[in-house]
């Protein structure tokens, strides 16, 4: 379904007021949109940069139909929502990404079995309903694994690692609270991520393949392009994707590398994700002015060219307790403060984005310079 293009001065609806509704929030009101932002948080980044801020809990059906009736068309920026909800405002308001791909994605077994069925390469797995099931588990994948839980989790929450039969005890009080997947571990090579934005026209535009890092299963850095030839590779699987689940906007395929050189999709995130962050700056279109573009109707630019290579860095809290005052003398860092409220070591405070000739270099020094190591 298609819906009329969006004019100058009609209404974009976004649901999370996180620092992507933000940034999504940013790219339309450059194209002449007004926003209008639902969130639980009275102090969250986007209110501040839209037009009219609903303070409500994201399962707040009155609040959900206000939006919708105030609004030529809704986004959202987060996959934890009701998807039954989601399915009732599709039904009702004008939100092109639908309801499908929050179904799946938010139910990690049904998203593997999707992905598999699709001919895409996962990591193999096994669900995991019973306490029993994991010495099914221990035979069929064998230690390590991961498991994790079915519903809900991210940036590592709701998964451990069980290396041995000493973490048993910790899986099988997972398996107790929540059904779970196991996920063979692999010894990888290297993370890289695909950023892609559909059209309502069906047409498919991507970003550079991007090589991440991740320490305490928060991203760490990105850094663009990646220094590995599977570019071809990960936009077959991509595509493979797009003739499965339903897209509108902008979304991303995480992928893991093993030591053999073997291409496994991870996880797929259904809007702008953090290892696209550099776009703002290092392309000619940012991963929110396509997302947006596609929401509102319109045409994508026929590909996305990197302006300059990239080194993308996450600013957690204790980033920026140890660098704050470095911001001052680094002009050339782009640097971006969500303006969350409350500042803890671990909460994603920021980003920055350093453009270079030099990835190998201003990585080694990036790395330094958070590891404490001053450059």
């Amino acid at each position: 379904m298609t819906y009329a293009k969006l004019r100058i001065g009609q209404t974009i609806g976004i649901i999370g007021g996180g620092q992507l509704g933000k940034m999504m929030a940013q790219s339309a009101q450059k194209m002449g949109y007004r926003v209008i932002v639902l969130d639980p948080d009275e102090t969250c980044p986007c209110q501040y940069v839209a037009h009219e801020f609903i303070h409500a809990a994201y399962d707040d059906m009155e609040a959900l139909n206000q939006l919708g009736k105030q609004t030529d068309v809704i986004t959202y920026e987060f996959e934890n929502i009701d998807a039954q909800q989601l399915k009732l405002l599709t039904e009702a308001y004008n939100v092109p990404q639908g309801d499908q791909a929050i179904t799946l994605l938010q139910d990690r077994l049904t998203e593997k079995e999707t992905l598999q069925q699709a001919g895409v390469q996962v990591v193999p797995f096994q669900q995991v309903s019973t306490v029993e099931q994991l010495d099914d588990v221990i035979q069929n994948l064998g230690y390590p694994f991961m498991l994790k839980t079915r519903y809900g989790g991210y940036d590592g929450k709701g998964q451990i690692l069980v290396q041995s039969q000493q973490d048993l005890e910790e899986a099988r009080s997972l398996v107790t609270v929540q059904e779970c997947v196991a996920e063979q571990f692999l010894t990888l090579e290297r993370e890289v991520s695909l950023t892609a934005t559909v059209g309502q026209n069906g047409q498919l535009v991507y970003f550079p393949l991007q090589e991440n890092e991740h320490r305490d299963q928060i991203l760490f850095k990105t850094v663009v392009p990646a220094r590995v030839d599977r570019t071809t590779a990960a936009r077959q699987e991509v595509q493979k994707i797009t003739q499965a689940i339903h897209f509108i906007g902008t979304f991303t395929v995480e992928f893991f590398i093993d030591q053999s050189g073997e291409l496994y999709v991870n996880e797929i995130a259904p809007r702008p994700h953090n290892s696209g962050h550099y776009s703002i700056e290092a392309c000619d279109y940012s991963q929110f002015d396509t997302h947006i573009l596609a929401v509102a109707g319109h045409d994508l630019p026929s590909k996305i060219t990197l302006l300059k290579p990239a080194v993308m860095m996450n600013l957690l809290g204790k980033d920026l307790d140890l660098l704050e005052d470095k911001f001052s003398k680094h002009p050339e860092w782009h640097v971006h403060i969500y303006g969350k409220e409350v500042r803890k070591p671990a909460r994603k405070m920021g980003h920055m984005t350093l453009l270079t000739e030099d990835i190998n270099e201003t990585e080694q020094a990036m790395v330094a310079l958070f590891e404490g190591r001053d450059i």
